[in-house]
């Protein structure tokens, strides 16, 4: 804010206007790191009611700012600098796209007049952004601002939700207008937008899917309902549930679509995961892509006659997979419809039902078989001893049920198999991508848009290390985050070299998948203020537990693992 000493008219800047029409336009917090040109902007925007989370680095923000989309609906907001800032940014950016999930980055810029001359962090970072956004755009004088912010942010949640991008080159950022040319052109932009945002349009072949798939569903011998966390996000839960229930008909949820119908429902079909995809007919597909997490849709894990009903709200998806019945469309409306179409002809798969009892059959003995290996307190730890005990933690905290946030090799896969979501929204993992490094970005942010539940990350040591500095932010800002690092000395474990291997000048190094053993990383939150625990048996970890998620304060339990537990793959699997 600036006044004309002459007239003492008072004056807006670029900053103060860029975080003025992001808080009219809805966002309530924003990510990042300031520097020049930006840190004006991140203190305007507070001013405007936009909180901001300032953090150690882009990429954990821009992973926060991923997240945040996912949890709330709405747009993540990630600032950052120009030149390296932009560019460490991308990580959380791509990341966002690649996961249909609507996030916003904002990037200051070098000087117009300047550019191509070598300015301070110059960089092209509309053409470095492309790649990875649904769209890129940039203000060229200070009157752009409003417009483009309203219109980036509509622009990553509609359709397919993703990511954009916003240049703000420093010299914007300084122009300055009137205080009543800024609320005008903020008015001006709200009421494009609203125009814009419209009804989506409304596809013909709508009306016409939803009668195919029930009928499909009606028809099927063995009917399956797959949902991912397109339908945790769109808020699906309900119609999804009452599907489910109301038809007998198995589901099998993503790992982030974990909830959507709670884990403990009598008709998952997690535990027979092998068996409902290998022979189900008739596969209705909600909020999720037929790609490498459902192995392609294709055998040999697909039986080769299942016939898809593809519910995404992309046109191209449903394109490119070609199902036997594709609707574009909301997932929860998509639901919706279904469940609407079925009502006036109901039909319910009883318990005794082959299909259904083949599923409930294999789930129950794999179950069972789990649960013997996890009774076993195996000390030195493995995966599965520990992982019990936080399971049985995180289920006592009752609802609203704890965050759950996951990364690493064998402690996301086992953790997928052993850790119970029966709320929507609840787990957050790797994603799409198998991106390693979200953990504690993901912790800030599901801790900012859901402030009524705990949050509780359980990190592999090589997933926390990537991040692990933001455990000084999660005390700075004092969230309800508990960490618990699996400390198997290094990636995957110990020294996995065969013999041919240690050779050469370079045969005395420590192994490229080890880390110093028994690292202290509990020590690191102490340092900071934060509650620090070192645990190596059954009862120190559940007291670490107790103690840490009564405290609801930034906590990091530091669990020694036996270093040859685990698995040499990131993609350890339980057979079911």
């Amino acid at each position: 804010m600036a006044t004309d000493t002459a007239t003492t008219v008072m004056k807006v800047d670029g900053s103060a206007l860029a975080g003025r029409a992001l808080a009219a336009a809805g966002a309530r917090h924003m990510f990042g790191v300031v520097g020049i040109p930006v840190t004006s902007l991140a203190s305007r925007a507070a001013a405007a009611g936009v909180r901001f989370l300032a953090f150690r680095n882009e990429q954990s923000a821009g992973y926060a700012a991923a997240a945040y989309g996912f949890l709330t609906g709405s747009p993540g907001l990630l600032l950052t600098v120009s030149g390296p800032g932009c560019v460490h940014g991308l990580a959380g950016l791509s990341h966002a796209t690649a996961n249909a999930w609507p996030l916003l980055m904002v990037s200051g810029s070098c000087s117009q007049a300047d550019a191509g001359r070598g300015d301070f962090q110059e960089l092209d970072q509309i053409a470095a952004t492309k790649p990875f956004v649904k769209l890129a755009v940039k203000a060229t004088t200070i009157a752009d601002i409003p417009r483009l912010v309203f219109q980036a942010l509509t622009a990553s949640v509609s359709g397919r939700p993703g990511g954009c991008y916003l240049d703000l080159p420093s010299d914007v950022l300084h122009q300055t207008l009137t205080e009543s040319e800024a609320a005008a052109l903020i008015d001006a932009a709200a009421t494009d937008s609203a125009k814009s945002g419209s009804s989506p349009p409304k596809h013909k072949s709508l009306e016409d899917g939803i009668e195919k798939a029930a009928e499909l569903l009606r028809r099927a011998e063995r009917p399956l309902v797959v949902f991912g966390k397109g339908a945790s996000y769109a808020r699906a839960e309900d119609a999804i549930r009452k599907l489910v229930d109301t038809t007998g008909i198995p589901f099998l949820p993503t790992p982030m679509g974990k909830g959507v119908v709670p884990d403990t429902h009598p008709l998952s079909a997690t535990a027979a995961r092998s068996l409902a995809i290998g022979q189900c007919d008739v596969a209705l597909v909600v909020g999720a892509r037929l790609n490498w997490l459902l192995h392609f849709g294709e055998p040999p894990k697909w039986s080769k006659d299942v016939k898809f009903i593809l519910v995404d709200v992309c046109e191209e998806e449903i394109e490119l997979r070609k199902p036997h019945v594709g609707i574009v469309g909301d997932a929860k409306r998509v639901a919706e419809l279904i469940n609407r179409e079925i009502k006036d002809q109901p039909f319910c798969l009883a318990p005794s039902h082959p299909w259904v009892e083949a599923i409930t059959k294999k789930a129950k003995d794999n179950v069972l078989k789990m649960e013997a290996q996890l009774a076993k307190d195996v000390v030195p730890f493995n995966f599965l001893t520990p992982m019990r005990i936080i399971r049985d933690a995180i289920l006592a905290e009752g609802s609203p049920a704890p965050v759950v946030v996951s990364e690493g090799a064998n402690t996301m896969d086992v953790g997928r198999a052993v850790l119970v979501q029966n709320e929507p929204r609840t787990r957050l993992d790797a994603g799409t991508w198998g991106t390693m490094g979200v953990g504690l970005g993901f912790c800030v942010a599901a801790a900012v848009a859901e402030p009524g539940r705990l949050v509780v990350a359980v990190e592999g040591d090589s997933g926390f290390g990537f991040s692990a500095m933001e455990v000084e932010t999660l005390v700075r800002y004092q969230l309800s985050v508990v960490v618990i690092v699996f400390n198997n000395n290094g990636v995957y474990g110990g020294d996995r070299r065969s013999p041919d291997e240690i050779t050469g000048p370079y045969k005395d190094d420590p192994a490229p998948t080890s880390f110093i053993p028994a690292a202290a990383y509990h020590k690191m939150m102490e340092a900071f203020g934060g509650k620090g625990y070192l645990v190596e048996t059954p009862d120190e970890l559940k007291s670490a537990l107790s103690e840490s998620f009564r405290a609801r304060k930034p906590a990091v339990i530091n669990v020694i693992i036996d270093p040859y537990a685990g698995a040499e793959s990131g993609r350890m699997q339980h057979k079911n």
